[in-house]
């Protein structure tokens, strides 16, 4: 199997499979791990023991050799097993026990210890068939070996009884993981079930119940702070809806009963006879406004229900263009009225579009107040760290109790009732103004109207200097 079709059947298993195969997985490289540390020193404990066995046999047929000379020194019949003897002359020339298997040839090695070079020397020797350990002692004018076959089956033997541990182990590993995991992710397959149910039944108000600890409480938590959200989205989906219902109401009542007029008139033939010119024209213009009024509506809950601010790019700009745009535009909606213009260069960082908007409901705002004799004023400098955007006008003014809610979504104070507008403007001020980090505010103007106050971060002249990049982000 490919590396990239593991990749991919690991990714399509379950986390229980997954857990189940870890598990298994885990132990069965502890269980190789352990034979091999087990078998290392099980091997070195054989052999130590051979090699100590070997040197007391052979400290004995030295004592032998001493007192009756290496090359008359008795060497009894191999009996068929155990160890294996041989002498080693000076000359080279070997002895060995009737009958007894023939050893490896004498070494190099073995051979410097037989001339007295050495004193005494251990050999591993492999041949076909069998493998032997040698020890050689020098012993008079010559050495004394004594050999036992390397006798591997302890070994094969330990290894087997791993082998048949460790896969034991690894099903058991593999139960036992299957068995945790189950037992693990009860609460995630429940906390799945539920949320299941909400997304068929479309009941947000049922919270999942709290259990576990931990990530599984951390995981609930979360999961139920977002039920919370979408409650809270859809309660403003509805009360949005039921709003604009409201909202709409009255100037499609109106132009339905104007229009409703002039239909009957007109089936009747009377409709020059019946009303006036002055009246028609009068008319006709409560239907022009009508609507206006109803398209500017639209546009403001398009502008609010999308809650699109953030999609604009961010730029680094001049907040004083950004004003003087917006008042261009205002003084060609409403030609009656004047804004005067204080401005200094500010830079912000921003999204233009959604900032003259904001301006530009401001201005409009204003409009509405101010006495034909008296200007809007729209003045912007810099305080501290902010760009300061100040618009008054000298109408009213805003009652203390309206204050509050001034930026709420179709509010409108009674002294506006009978005025054009749907009491969205504010609020896409006061959403404009908070996605740019700012602050929007009420108050009362010198000249006695109202006066609106927004405050955005600026950015400091010394970056501007130093060479800011002033591209979009």
């Amino acid at each position: 199997m490919s590396r990239r079709r593991l990749t991919r059947w690991w990714r399509l298993q379950s986390l229980r499979t997954r857990l189940t195969v870890i598990a298994a997985t885990a132990i069965a490289a502890s269980v190789f791990l352990a034979f091999q540390v087990a078998s290392e020193l099980l091997d070195r404990e054989l052999q130590d023991t051979a090699e100590e066995q070997l040197r007391a046999d052979s400290r004995v047929l030295v004592a032998s050799a001493e007192r009756a000379g290496l090359a008359q020194v008795e060497l009894p019949p191999y009996p068929g097993a155990g160890r294996l003897v041989r002498v080693v002359l000076a000359d080279g020339s070997v002895r060995t026990p009737v009958g007894q298997p023939a050893l490896p040839p004498v070494s190099e090695e073995a051979g410097l210890v037989a001339r007295g070079v050495s004193a005494d020397l251990v050999e591993s020797g492999d041949s076909d068939d069998d493998g032997y350990l040698v020890y050689t002692l020098r012993a008079g004018d010559g050495a004394i070996q004594v050999a036992r076959v390397a006798d591997d089956s302890p070994i094969n033997q330990f290894g087997l009884g791993m082998l048949l541990i460790g896969l034991f182990c690894v099903v058991c590993g593999a139960l036992v993981g299957r068995a945790v995991a189950r037992t693990g992710l009860a609460p995630i397959d429940r906390l799945t079930a539920a949320a299941v149910r909400v997304a068929h039944t479309r009941d947000l108000d049922a919270d999942i119940p709290d259990e576990g600890g931990g990530e599984i409480r951390q995981l609930i938590q979360s999961i139920n702070d977002m039920l919370a959200a979408l409650r809270d989205s859809r309660q403003a989906q509805r009360l949005l809806a039921e709003d604009a219902a409201h909202e709409f109401k009255t100037p499609l009542t109106s132009l339905r009963l104007n229009i409703e007029l002039l239909i009957r008139l007109d089936r009747r033939g009377a409709l020059d006879t019946a009303l006036p010119s002055e009246s028609r024209t009068r008319l006709l213009n409560d239907l022009g406004t009508q609507v206006a009024e109803l398209s500017t509506l639209a546009a403001e809950l398009t502008d609010l229900a999308r809650g699109d601010i953030s999609d604009e790019s961010t730029e680094l700009l001049d907040l004083a263009d950004v004003v003087v745009a917006a008042s261009a535009q205002a003084c060609s909606r409403m030609p009656d009225v004047e804004v005067a213009l204080d401005v200094t260069s500010v830079w912000v960082r921003g999204r233009p579009a959604a900032l003259q908007r904001a301006v530009l409901n401001l201005i409009d705002n204003a409009g509405k107040w101010s006495p034909a004799d008296q200007p809007v004023q729209v003045r912007l400098r810099v305080q501290g760290a902010s760009a300061v955007l100040e618009v008054d006008d000298a109408g009213p003014g805003i009652d203390s109790a309206d204050v509050p809610r001034v930026f709420d979504r179709f509010y409108r104070a009674d002294s506006a009732r009978a005025l054009p507008g749907s009491g969205l403007g504010l609020s896409i001020v006061q959403r404009v103004v908070d996605a740019h980090g700012g602050r929007a505010a009420v108050g009362r103007s010198p000249r006695g109207g109202a006066l609106l106050r927004v405050d955005l971060p600026a950015v400091p002249i010394a970056r501007l200097t130093a060479g800011e990049d002033t591209a979009v982000r």
